[in-house]
């Protein structure tokens, strides 16, 4: 490969552009500047923008203490001005691809940022997506897109995809040592791709396209919903049949081959899980087949937050108490544990399908201060004020911050749908008043 852009990139003298500076970009452009590269972060939020220049950071993952560093040392800048994109050798495109209301994929911010890309390509600059679609995009509208520009991909700039794996609140896979997949528009495409991540993630496997890299990303996180599906049915097979779903899991993870351990929940959440297969089931329907596993899996997990509700009326029955009226405190509104995600988490969902049956509900987690859930504003209330004279007790964030043998030995009646208290110590009365999903 004999191009100025690789030899830029080789020297660390080229510049490069992270559009988008969420829970995906922030900790990627982070990575390019410790890495040398002189590294541009764009955002329409101006708060976002801002916050970024002044060293703060909005994101748990990136420490304001080396965000300031980087910034103070010019290595990091953020933007608003997308003609800034003329001065950067490498564009990583990191916005969101949400689902519209009927679960159909939502690409708008994708489609904006290709136009402003296409408005201040230039030649011998690389344009790498990184943020989640069905197979085919990169190459049927990414490609056309920028082409639009006059120039021709392969020759004037080079298009590859490769997919973000980012993990909030993964303390041992960051962005430099988890494995990176990409696939080009051609082979010189994926050759610059390759030399520029190289430059700062310690491995990077090359596939043979960018629909390949695509459906690379949709396979992982489609692996993992379909099997958490199939886990929370097992919950409510288990509870038919009178047995303890955990127990029952622990000792087929007894099997050292042909078994991997998955857990029920309360629902999905995150920005991966409920939205990445739905992507691959609506891009299958174009061609006139129906993704089974994925629909199915996608129609149980969505099914959770609704059981969950029924579990807490039940437990409230055997205490003889109604749920309407009765002060039900949930404990976790993040979509997983340690995290101050909130995107799609099933607490949300639960937390209204509770108030619509007429309980009293607040909730507790040291990691949301406040919550918006169909614009109405609920704030956390400390654990003293929750442990006071509660009916119910539901855990659907196993947070480590929280002490569960305090919750327990306060809360007449608790409903753990995460086996937060799967391994306390609790005396015989404790553990008769907790109900595991």
């Amino acid at each position: 490969m004999t191009n100025n852009l690789a030899e830029r990139i080789a020297k660390r003298s080229a510049t490069v552009a992270v559009v988008g500076l969420g829970y995906v970009g922030l900790p990627l452009a982070v990575a390019t500047a410790r890495a040398g590269f002189r590294t541009i972060g764009f955002d329409i939020n101006q708060q976002r923008v801002h916050s970024t220049n002044e060293g703060v950071s909005e994101i748990k993952d990136v420490s304001s203490t080396s965000l300031k560093q980087l910034v103070q040392s010019t290595t990091l800048r953020a933007s608003s001005d997308f003609s800034d994109l003329k001065e950067a050798d490498a564009i990583l495109i990191c916005v969101p691809t949400p689902l519209n209301k009927t679960k159909d994929p939502d690409l708008s911010y994708v489609v904006s940022a290709l136009q402003e890309i296409k408005h201040h390509l230039r030649p011998r600059q690389l344009v790498v997506l990184e943020s989640t679609t069905y197979p085919g995009f990169t190459r049927e509208v990414c490609l056309p897109m920028l082409e639009e520009s006059g120039y021709q991909c392969g020759t004037d700039f080079y298009l590859a995809y490769s997919p973000e794996r980012t993990d909030p609140g993964n303390a041992i896979f960051q962005v430099h040592n988890t494995v990176k997949v990409l696939g080009g528009i051609s082979a010189e495409c994926s050759e610059n791709a390759k030399c520029l991540y190289e430059g700062f993630i310690d491995t990077v496997h090359v596939v043979s396209s960018s629909d390949a890299a695509e459906m690379a990303k949709l396979l992982e996180n489609t692996f993992r919903a379909v099997n958490i599906g199939l886990v929370n049915e097992f919950a409510l097979w288990c509870n038919t049949l009178g047995l303890d779903t955990w127990e029952v899991i622990e000792a087929a993870s007894t099997k050292p081959f042909g078994f991997m351990p998955f857990y029920p929940g309360p629902g999905l959440g995150g920005h991966c899980l409920p939205v990445d297969p739905l992507y691959l089931s609506w891009k299958l329907r174009s061609h006139n087949y129906t993704a089974r596993f994925i629909e199915l899996a996608q129609t149980v997990n969505a099914s959770m937050p609704r059981f969950v509700v029924d579990l807490a009326l039940n437990a409230l029955n055997e205490q003889s108490k109604p749920l309407k009226g009765s002060r039900v405190v949930v404990f976790g509104v993040a979509y997983k544990r340690d995290v101050d995600d909130v995107r799609e988490s099933p607490a949300l969902e639960i937390i209204q399908l509770l108030e619509r049956k007429g309980a009293k509900v607040s909730y507790v987690d040291p990691h949301v201060p406040s919550v918006d859930i169909q614009g109405q504003t609920y704030r956390a209330i400390p654990l003293e004020s929750a442990i006071e004279s509660l009916d119910l007790a539901i855990i659907t964030t196993a947070h480590s911050a929280i002490p569960w043998n305090t919750v327990v030995a306060n809360a007449p009646c608790i409903l753990d749908t995460r086996n937060a208290t799967g391994t306390l110590d609790l005396t015989p009365e404790e553990r008769r008043r907790v109900v595991r999903l």
